[in-house]
């Protein structure tokens, strides 16, 4: 098991906290979602190490992160930062692991400035957008939660909003979702329908992958359909059996997807 260790970086103006999972591989940077502070990914980055030296970004606005009012929540920004973070740390040949809203950064990133990526891999991005379906959460789930959590929230209260989840794991998504700051929150859900990946996904610079939460309803077969006529390179893998929080409805078939995409042995070394 690997040990995680936060520091920070001044990157693109702002403060990134950042929370490393030592391992002997080439870099992962991994960019979760939309509430996701970097310690709720801690349980994914210690397997994650068994093949890659891993960094677990604080997107702005959320956890130890630069966050508060005067802040630019947009989409550039966020892709700007992690940009930014892989050239502060002079990093090379990275793979940037995005969940959700991490992965709409990690495509708008690699299509303003791909420096230092090698890959991307991108799991269950809304596909929501100008003239398209609405994402299929709604905002009220998100702002409801943060203002519970910032009065004070346990993982008993957390149920109402992630029912199937374990005790360990809504108790620290209790403990720490009051870092998520509510205004960036709320730009990075109305960015979900107002920004357009579908147009960076044409000229991406380096090679993607793609993992579809088979019972997410985020990415449907038309959705995949219209992303390989875009970009006919993208590989794909499907975890049938999960939602949109994947590693948290099946830990195995996450790792399995990701052995079908990177050709690790995650898998095995797990059994």
């Amino acid at each position: 098991m690997s040990a995680a260790f936060g520091f920070n970086v001044a990157a693109n103006g702002v403060r990134l906290h950042v929370l490393r999972y030592a391992g002997q591989g080439a870099p992962l940077v991994l960019v979760p979602g939309i509430t996701s502070p970097a310690i709720t990914w801690g349980f994914v980055a210690e397997r994650l190490a068994q093949a890659f030296d891993v960094h677990v970004l604080d997107v702005r606005g959320r956890g130890l992160s630069s966050s508060g009012p005067g802040l630019d929540y947009g989409l550039d920004a966020m892709a700007d930062d992690l940009s930014a973070l892989i050239g502060a740390l002079g990093l090379s040949g990275v793979t940037v692991l995005g969940h959700s809203m991490g992965a709409r950064i990690a495509v708008r990133a690699a299509s303003r400035n791909a420096a230092g990526m090698e890959r991307l891999v991108l799991v269950d991005p809304p596909v929501s957008g100008p003239g398209r379906r609405a994402y299929p959460s709604r905002l009220p789930w998100y702002v409801d939660s943060i203002r519970l959590a910032e009065r004070g929230m346990d993982a008993e209260a957390m149920k109402a909003f992630c029912p199937t989840w374990s005790e360990e794991q809504r108790a620290l998504r209790a403990e720490w979702l009051h870092t998520c700051h509510e205004p960036a929150i709320v730009t990075a859900f109305e960015g979900f329908h107002r920004d357009d990946i579908h147009k960076d996904l044409p000229g991406l610079p380096v090679p993607a992958t793609l993992m579809v939460a088979g019972r997410g309803g985020v990415i449907e077969p038309a959705d995949e359909a219209e992303i390989l006529e875009l970009n006919p390179d993208i590989r794909i893998a499907r975890v049938p059996d999960a939602g949109h929080m994947i590693p948290w409805d099946d830990f195995d078939g996450f790792f399995l997807a990701l052995d079908e995409l990177l050709g690790t042995s995650f898998a095995r070394a797990g059994a």
